[in-house]
């Protein structure tokens, strides 16, 4: 199984708009960000967890042919605001509907967002898209078999996925000690870290740690960074050597 951070950033990206922070004015590739996204490639099946609005630049950089399905973990705009741009797959596989996995709650935020794609009378076009019901049970797409995981975004629940030995947790600033069971003997976790400063809806770079030394991946990668958090390299220096920073176009095999 191959994963790839398609982006890395938080929900203004990195650089932010209009700000003369070091973090944003850096010449090194890995302190820009995207909007948080990954591909997961196992056998003959690739999922996209997350088309935020820089989906289509992110399926280009990493020369995406075909995509099986969507996995949604919640409907904030840097998570969903790409979602038109999977007509480019429908056109390529002679308008076969894309598999899309959302809770009913970001089910209707899409119905709401993207009006036009689920309307009766659809204008010729425009996605094609077979929506399934995410719920807590272990689902499988072809050659990929997935486990949902529940945390807190403050008080908005998000679904976070694990594959085989691999898990994905991005917006969380809690999870109970339940949901946590489903983290345990990972090879990889890629975990958010926003910042240094507590946050009220994400984890802190202290409280992504602690939670990875609490969870004892092999090796965890920290996402949904923000230019507060610093730059990469300088942050890289002061991580335990089993945690790394993840940056756009990371790739790795489990």
């Amino acid at each position: 199984m191959k994963i790839t951070v398609l982006g890395s950033g938080t929900s203004q990206g990195v650089p932010v708009i209009g700000c003369d922070c070091d973090v944003c004015q850096s010449n090194n590739e890995k302190d820009y960000r995207r909007r948080c996204s990954i591909l997961i490639e196992k056998g003959n099946t690739n999922i996209v967890i997350d088309t935020g609005p820089d989906f289509r630049e992110q399926m280009l950089r990493a020369k995406v042919k075909q995509l099986d399905a969507v996995l949604f973990t919640h409907e904030h705009k840097d998570h969903v605001a790409g979602l038109d741009d999977i007509r480019a797959f429908n056109f390529m596989n002679k308008g076969k509907e894309m598999e899309v996995y959302a809770t009913p709650r970001v089910q209707k935020a899409l119905k709401r967002e993207f009006e036009y794609v689920f309307a009766e009378n659809k204008y010729p076009g425009v996605p094609e898209i077979h929506l399934n019901n995410l719920g807590d049970d272990i689902f499988t797409v072809d050659d990929i078999t997935i486990q949902p995981i529940n945390v807190m975004h403050y008080k908005l629940p998000v679904k976070c996925f694990r594959v085989d030995d691999f898990a994905y947790v991005t917006d969380a600033n809690f999870i109970s000690k339940e949901e946590k069971q489903k983290l345990i003997g990972l090879d990889v976790l890629i975990l958010n870290a926003l910042r240094r400063e507590p946050h009220i809806s994400h984890f802190s770079l202290e409280e992504a740690l602690d939670l990875i030394r609490e969870l004892k991946p092999r090796m965890a990668y920290l996402t949904h960074i923000s230019h507060l958090l610093g730059k990469h390299d300088d942050v890289e220096q002061e991580l335990p050597k089993n945690v790394r920073i993840a940056y756009d176009g990371l790739g790795f095999s489990t």
